[in-house]
């Protein structure tokens, strides 16, 4: 059986990253998203390394062993996507391909937008590539969803993290089952006077996907760090708008694939903005639907997204 090993890494960047790796070959990166790490990606990092590859895995700024600085202004995007590109030339293994899950997916896009040669394809799981918009992205999340939504919620300082470093089991618990393809629709608002974890509900039983092991593995790997660097990632959303600038509707040109559940909120009643993404990500190979699936598409899905990640890799060639 392939081993997971882990190390730290000096990132070019200049930020000191924790990554797990298993396997040779051609590089992939494994951009997690929020509230997770490295161990989101625990079943394709054995199953790429099995097909040939060399996956890794970091711990992305702010998160687990990587941890990251204090300040909110050095969670940027063009910090995550150079942690991303300073990763790749430390190890010296590029062009990489970049795969990216939920915030990892922005990061990794962005990364095939901005630096092109050193990204050999890009692979997004459940957050579809968005065009920079014509405004900044807060105004626009309050006249959509109104102040409840989650990620309006976030930008406060200090409440967001008193309220999931509480019980972090519980945390990730509720996290991880509400969204999923398990649970029932959620409009990811939260409740006047209430908090983020009121609209995540507790399961009685957690789905196949999920153990009480799994969950114990979270809670392990934000003993240090807890969730301060993660949802500095949130409160940067108008100062990314105003960075990219530059890269207003720039497309993405390196070979692509998107994979998403059809049961995940983030594409619920936008399924446009999934149709219309070769628009700007001109070399779209492929988008793979997951039935039944939710937002944790690699761990609700391990055998299918692996399937679509290799097949996709051997194509390249």
């Amino acid at each position: 059986m392939v081993e997971i090993t882990h190390r730290f890494v000096e990132s070019t960047s200049g930020l000191r990253m924790h990554v797990a790796e298993a396997g040779e070959g051609p590089l992939v990166l494994l951009l997690h998203g929020f509230p997770e790490c490295w161990y989101s990606w625990r079943h394709q990092l054995t199953a790429l390394a099995e097909a040939g590859y060399h996956a890794v895995a970091p711990d992305q700024r702010g998160y687990a062993r990587t941890g990251g600085p204090s300040e909110i202004d050095q969670y940027s995007i063009l910090h995550l996507i150079g942690d991303a590109v300073g990763l790749v030339d430390a190890l010296g293994e590029g062009p990489a391909v970049v795969a990216g899950h939920d915030w990892g997916a922005p990061v990794a896009w962005g990364t095939a937008q901005l630096r092109p040669d050193l990204v050999r394809a890009v692979i997004g799981l459940s957050v579809p590539h968005r065009p920079r918009s014509s405004r900044p992205p807060i105004a626009g999340f309050r006249q959509k969803a109104g102040d409840g939504f989650y990620k309006l919620y976030f930008q406060q300082p200090d409440v967001p993290e008193r309220e999931l470093d509480r019980d972090r089991a519980d945390t990730f618990r509720r996290t991880l089952y509400a969204v999923s393809g398990d649970a029932p629709p959620n409009p990811m608002i939260v409740p006047e006077g209430g908090g983020f974890l009121d609209f995540c509900p507790s399961p009685d039983v957690l789905p196949d996907w999920l153990t009480e092991d799994d969950i114990a593995a979270y809670v392990t790997e934000y003993q240090d760090s807890g969730f301060t660097g993660p949802l500095n990632w949130y409160r940067n959303l108008d100062r990314n708008w105003e960075l990219t600038a530059a890269w207003h509707r720039a497309p993405i040109t390196p070979p692509a694939l998107f994979v998403v559940g059809d049961r995940d909120p983030v594409v619920a009643g936008r399924r446009s903005a999934v149709d219309s993404m070769g628009d700007f990500v001109v070399n779209l190979r492929e988008t793979v639907w997951l039935p039944g699936c939710g937002h944790w598409t690699q761990q609700e899905r391990p055998k299918e997204v692996n399937e679509a990640m290799i097949g996709f890799l051997r194509g390249l060639s």
